[in-house]
C-alpha cells in the first residue's frame, strides 16, 4: 500500500460520511420546515383549541350529487378523517351545485370548505378575505393542476375545433373552471368569440352530468376536467374515467379535440374569522392525511405520491383575472345589444 496515498484516501472517506451525514440532516430539517409552514396561522392570535363533544363542530361544505358515489366517498373520507384527527364533532353540509358551496361560505354558515379556481373567485369577490385557500393537492412531479378537454362523441364527424362552429355546446357550470370559465378564455384568446360562435350553449350542472348529456346527443361538445397526467401522456381521473370504471360509460366512446391547462387545482378554503386555533387545526389535520391515512388518500381518488402544499390567493391570481375579464365582456355585450 502507498503510504503516501492512505491518509488522503482515509481524510476523503471520512468526509464522504460527514456529507452523506450531513445531507440527511439537511433532509430531515427540510422535512420539519415544510411541515411548519404548513401550520403557519393566517393570522390573529392563536389559542388552544377546544375539543370533545362539548366542543363547537367543525362545519364542511363540499359540491358534489348524490348520484355519484365517488363524490359521496369523498366527503364522507373527509367528515370522518377530520373528526378522528381533531376529535371535535365534523358536520357536513351537501351543496347540489358550485353555488350552494359558494353561498354557505360567503354567508358563513361553514368553516371550511373545497372550492376549484372559478368557485373561489367567486366568493373572493363577494367577501374578500374573510376566506383565504390554504391548502391545494401536489402531485408527485411537483405539479398543482388539472385539465379542461373539449370531448366529443367519438361516432361524431367533428375533429377540431372549427367543426363545431354552429353547433350546440355543453358547459359545466357558470362557476366551473375548467368547464366553463378557462374554456371561454382560451377560446377568445384564439379569436372566436363563445357567446356567438354556436348555436346553442348551455349549463349542465355537473361534469357528470355534462358527460351524460354528451352521450344521450343533447350537445354535440362539453367541456369537462381530466387529470391525473397530461396532454402527452394522457390522463387517468376526471369525471368520464370514474363513470367508465362504473360501466356508466364507455370509454371509446368518446374522442378529445382540445386540451387547456394546466389550471390551478381546487383547494381547502376557511373562513379567516374563525379562531386561528381552529384554522390551524384543520390545516394540520388535513395536511396529515396522506401520511396518516394514505388508503383513504386514495380511495378518495388521489394520485399516488401526492400530499398537500400550502397555498394562499395568489394561487388563484390568473383565475380571478379571467374571471373579471369574463364578466366585463359579458357585461358589454349585453350593453352593446341592449343598445342596439
Amino acid at each position: 500500500m502507498d503510504a503516501t496515498r492512505g491518509p488522503g484516501r482515509l481524510a476523503r472517506g471520512i468526509a464522504a460520511i460527514l456529507r452523506a451525514r450531513m445531507d440527511l440532516m439537511m433532509t430531515k430539517i427540510a422535512s420539519l420546515l415544510l411541515a411548519a409552514a404548513l401550520l403557519l396561522p393566517v393570522g390573529g392570535c392563536n389559542p388552544k383549541p377546544e375539543s370533545g363533544a362539548s366542543a363547537p363542530p367543525l362545519r364542511i361544505s363540499m359540491q358534489g350529487s348524490n348520484d355519484d358515489p365517488a363524490l359521496v366517498k369523498r366527503r364522507e373520507a373527509y367528515q370522518q378523517f377530520l373528526g378522528k384527527a381533531t376529535g371535535r364533532p365534523v358536520k357536513l353540509y351537501e351543496a347540489s351545485d358550485y353555488n350552494g358551496v359558494i353561498q354557505a361560505l360567503a354567508s358563513g354558515q361553514v368553516d371550511i370548505a373545497t372550492l376549484a379556481g372559478a368557485s373561489y373567485a367567486n366568493a373572493d369577490a363577494q367577501v374578500g378575505q374573510k376566506i383565504a385557500p390554504i391548502l391545494t393537492v401536489r402531485r408527485a412531479d411537483g405539479g398543482t393542476g388539472y385539465y379542461s378537454a373539449l370531448m366529443v362523441r367519438d361516432d361524431s364527424p367533428f375533429r377540431s375545433l372549427a367543426d363545431l362552429k354552429g353547433k350546440r355546446l355543453g358547459y359545466v357550470d357558470f362557476n366551473s373552471t375548467s368547464g366553463y370559465l378557462y374554456p371561454r378564455a382560451q377560446m377568445r384568446d384564439a379569436g372566436i368569440d363563445p357567446d356567438t360562435y354556436f348555436s346553442n350553449t348551455a349549463f349542465a350542472g355537473g361534469h357528470t352530468q355534462a358527460i351524460m348529456a354528451l352521450a344521450n346527443g343533447q350537445f354535440d361538445a362539453t367541456f369537462v376536467q381530466v387529470s391525473g397526467g397530461d396532454p402527452v401522456h394522457g390522463f387517468s381521473t376526471g369525471a368520464v374515467y370514474t363513470m367508465a370504471k362504473r360501466g356508466l360509460v364507455d370509454l371509446k366512446a368518446f374522442r378529445t379535440l382540445w386540451v387547456i391547462g394546466p389550471i390551478p387545482d381546487t383547494s381547502i378554503v376557511v373562513r379567516t374569522d374563525r379562531s386561528q386555533a381552529d384554522i390551524d387545526l384543520v390545516r394540520g389535520a388535513m395536511a396529515s392525511l396522506p401520511y396518516d391515512e394514505p388508503e383513504i388518500w386514495s380511495e378518495i381518488g388521489q394520485p399516488e405520491g401526492s400530499n398537500f402544499t400550502a397555498i394562499d390567493r395568489r394561487h388563484y391570481a390568473e383565475v380571478i383575472r379571467l374571471r373579471n375579464a369574463d364578466i366585463a365582456l359579458r357585461r358589454k355585450g349585453g350593453a352593446e345589444a341592449g343598445a342596439r
